[in-house]
């Protein structure tokens, strides 16, 4: 049996709007949003405004870049809107795409 016989395909159907969140994942602000959600869990726009240095629209607007895509959900508190991962398995994600990128050039665990 081939290579191509073993292995499972992802449908066809999947492949469009996972090409979606990768686009949405390929900017380093929102990748440091998803990093201080999956070590803080919650947290308003405020505090990730204070965390990253970076000004509440901007911020913003990449918050709900991610929440469009269902990466992260939004819920209100009071006057604040609070954030978290929507699904735990983007973290794993996360820590995989940064420990690859820590492998050395040869392919050798690092």
């Amino acid at each position: 049996m081939g290579v191509v016989e073993q292995a499972p395909l992802v449908p066809e159907t999947l492949l469009e709007p996972a090409a979606r969140r990768l686009r949405v994942l390929g900017d380093p602000v929102r990748l440091r949003l998803l990093n201080l959600l999956r070590t803080h869990g919650e947290l308003s726009v405020q505090e990730m405004v204070d965390a990253l240095g970076l000004r509440q629209p901007n911020v913003s607007k990449h918050l709900n870049q991610l929440a469009r895509e269902g990466l992260v959900q939004r819920r209100r508190d009071g006057v604040h809107v609070r954030y978290r991962l929507a699904d735990p398995s983007l973290a794993g994600l996360f820590l995989l795409l940064c420990r690859s990128l820590e492998a050395p050039p040869d392919g050798t665990p690092p």
